[in-house]
């Protein structure tokens, strides 16, 4: 069931969020996404869960505190996270916080919202929730640019 969860913001992010119409009319917008959703087959238990999974994204960045780091902090992850993260999001996380498209802010953001999906997810998916934290998150065009990138090019590499 939550597998689909994932599905399911995939798809909005891919045809619904950032939509003019989403903007002007958020009620009408969600009511339309979620039609469309049921008529696609998604579960209607999946939809109202990624629908919450935003709403928590946007009530955590308005109400987080972000308390600096000192540069010689490092995170070391829960035992939760690595349940939730195989070997290879793990390094994508560190990749994406040492080349600067994560702050440890966004990077708290990701694995809050990775936490809140309570299931294993693969790199894709990852990419994928790293993107809808950034375009999110004002003040991130530049590091969000560039994970649409690589989500939609796949062009793009990195070194573990």
């Amino acid at each position: 069931m939550k597998q689909n969860v994932v599905d399911v913001l995939m798809f909005l992010f891919e045809h619904y969020i950032g939509d003019d119409n989403e903007l002007e009319n958020p009620e009408s917008a969600r009511d339309m996404a979620e039609l469309r959703l049921e008529e696609l087959g998604f579960p209607p238990m999946a939809i109202n869960m990624a629908f919450e999974w935003l709403e928590d994204l946007a009530d955590l960045q308005d109400t987080a505190e972000i308390t600096p780091l000192a540069s010689t902090s490092m995170r070391v992850l829960s035992q939760e996270e690595l349940n939730l993260l195989d070997q290879e999001g793990i390094g994508f996380l560190l990749h994406l916080e040492q080349s600067g498209v994560l702050t440890p802010f966004t990077r708290e953001l990701v694995l809050d919202r990775v936490l809140a999906l309570d299931t294993q997810v693969d790199i894709e998916q990852l990419k994928w929730i790293v993107m809808i934290v950034l375009f999110n998150h004002p003040g991130e065009e530049n590091a969000y640019a560039w994970m649409e990138s690589l989500v939609f090019d796949q062009g793009l590499d990195y070194i573990h």
